[in-house]
């Protein structure tokens, strides 16, 4: 009968340490496993809108044939505007992927007399502004010039981004692919919105 006694004195004693050591465990347990102690996601954010635009404007690469005098040295995509998400996505492509035998590079341009002998001119919407300006400074170059906005495949772009049923599609402007001697294949017409 002594045995419980010593036991029950043993536990008394202990009773404070005992609650001390079972709340911090609680509490670095409830720390660990609580949502709002835990760090936020340290990977990197893909905006998808990018990734997907830069998937559209290299197999443009594929399917448009440049003249020749613009088949050597670097293929150059110039974005008009602060993109830099589509920036991020097309320079890593351009680390991996050529477009035909040349590699291409990828410049960020605040006007458009920046564009220079660029292969294609990206137009984001916030950027419309610039767009007449972009569309004079490429007259009698072959340069693609792509925009996003309603009705500028009828102004003078030769491929606008537009959204149907949710889905990311683009218009073609074949006249005006022509008058910058761009041969567009039919492949890329039947996937296109036809616009003159």
């Amino acid at each position: 009968m002594r045995l419980i006694p010593k036991v029950y004195y043993f536990y008394k004693s202990t009773k404070k340490e005992f609650v001390k050591k079972l709340l911090t465990i609680l509490t670095f347990l409830f720390v660990i496993v609580h949502p709002a102690f835990t760090p936020a996601d340290q990977s990197p954010k893909v905006d998808t809108n990018a990734k997907i635009k830069a998937i559209f404007l290299y197999n443009f690469t594929k399917y448009i044939q440049w003249p020749a005098d613009y088949q050597t040295g670097d293929f150059t995509i110039a974005i008009l505007g602060d993109n830099a998400s589509l920036y991020k996505e097309l320079s890593n492509m351009s680390k991996v992927k050529k477009v035909g035998n040349q590699p291409f590079t990828i410049k960020l341009i605040s006007d458009a007399s920046e564009i220079g002998k660029s292969h294609i001119v990206y137009i984001p919407k916030d950027n419309n502004s610039v767009v007449t300006k972009a569309l004079s400074t490429v007259k009698g170059k072959s340069t693609l010039v792509v925009t996003e906005s309603p009705g500028y495949a009828q102004r003078g772009a030769t491929i606008n981004f537009t959204i149907a049923g949710g889905q990311q599609k683009f218009e073609l402007n074949k006249l005006t692919a022509q008058q910058h001697n761009l041969k567009v294949s039919s492949t890329l017409e039947s996937k296109a919105v036809l616009v003159n």
